[in-house]
């Protein structure tokens, strides 16, 4: 059986070719008997030992597989790592093991060498953030990290942060801002942009950033960059409800359900906090399933007044002729 050329694994630079080619004899003992070692890269003469060239660079392209379905082209793909933006070198760096491992069969470093593996993990470490804007980046980068982890943000709202803040870093813009304030502004700016129901009182609560740095910070944001920023519609604030006020979900259903109706009745537009709509929802939703629960404590969930409670309260109820019996 005739093996294929191109099922062979290695393949020679084609310039190192030539000079493979034009090297036909051994320059020591004058010997045509040449073998090339591709373990060291090298062609050496078979009589003498001399080795002829050290340069025959072997490209390994590995076996080629083939594919017959949809679910062997998606397991035997061959692809770099996943880049993200919230690390500063987008991950992109080699990183020193601190287990002192060679390889990935746990094969251990040799112990005269643990001095110079030490060595070489702290200057890598040290290296991988040059520069004052890098070391800003990983400060910030981190610092946003920290936060939307004790927020529990979705890793989609801190990629887009992480884009945003890189974004101004390459602007520029950061000149006279503290660092703190513009990652939590790009924080609420991607959960605007995401559409996550998270608050100003949220982020300070989140972050040692006061309500006023971190709004004048988020309008400068939106302001410079041109972003359209949507307002909150109330189906986007029910998982803040149901979350804070451990509600059943049968009672989030109805909720969705009254939304929706109130929606279509035109009750919903021209509102500035669309989180009192929600509330006065929530709580009509909990006396028709029958729990018990006072507007003082679903204002405090939502952090609005009772007294707005009331009056959306008593608008849904007119308009949408519930019949509540108290």
């Amino acid at each position: 059986m005739v093996k294929d050329r191109d099922d062979d694994p290695f393949e020679i630079d084609p310039i190192l070719k030539i000079e493979i080619m034009e090297t036909q004899a051994c320059p020591e003992c004058g010997s045509t008997r040449l073998m090339r070692d591709y373990e060291s890269a090298e062609i050496v003469c078979i009589d003498c030992g001399f080795v002829v060239n050290q340069k025959s660079v072997v490209v390994n392209k590995g076996t080629k597989l083939r594919n017959f379905n949809e679910k062997q082209t998606t397991n035997r793909a061959r692809s770099n790592a996943t880049l993200t933006y919230t690390i500063h070198d987008k991950d992109l760096t080699t990183v020193i093991d601190w287990h002192n491992r060679v390889n990935q069969y746990y094969e251990n470093v040799p112990v005269d060498q643990k001095t110079q593996v030490y060595r070489l993990r702290k200057w890598q470490r040290r290296i991988r953030v040059t520069g004052s804007t890098e070391h800003n980046l990983a400060y910030a980068l981190s610092e946003m990290t920290k936060i939307s982890s004790k927020m529990r943000l979705p890793k989609n709202v801190l990629e887009t942060a992480s884009g945003i803040y890189q974004k101004v870093v390459k602007e520029r813009l950061i000149s006279g801002r503290s660092i703190q304030g513009i990652a939590t502004a790009t924080l609420y700016l991607a959960c605007r942009q995401c559409g996550l129901s998270k608050t100003l009182d949220d982020f300070v609560h989140a972050s040692s950033v006061s309500k006023k740095e971190l709004g004048r910070n988020y309008r400068f944001l939106v302001k410079k960059f041109d972003y359209s920023i949507l307002p909150l519609q109330p189906d986007q604030c029910i998982i803040k409800f149901s979350d804070n006020g451990t509600i059943q979900e049968k009672v989030e259903e109805v909720t969705h359900k009254i939304l929706i109706a109130a929606k279509e009745s035109k009750l919903t537009a021209g509102r500035s906090n669309p989180a009192s709509i929600v509330a006065a929802a929530g709580y009509i939703a909990l006396v028709l399933m029958g729990e018990h629960k006072t507007q003082k404590e679903i204002a405090d969930i939502v952090q609005i007044t009772e007294i707005t409670i009331k009056n959306r309260y008593k608008e849904l109820v007119n308009q949408l002729m519930f019949e509540i019996s108290l």
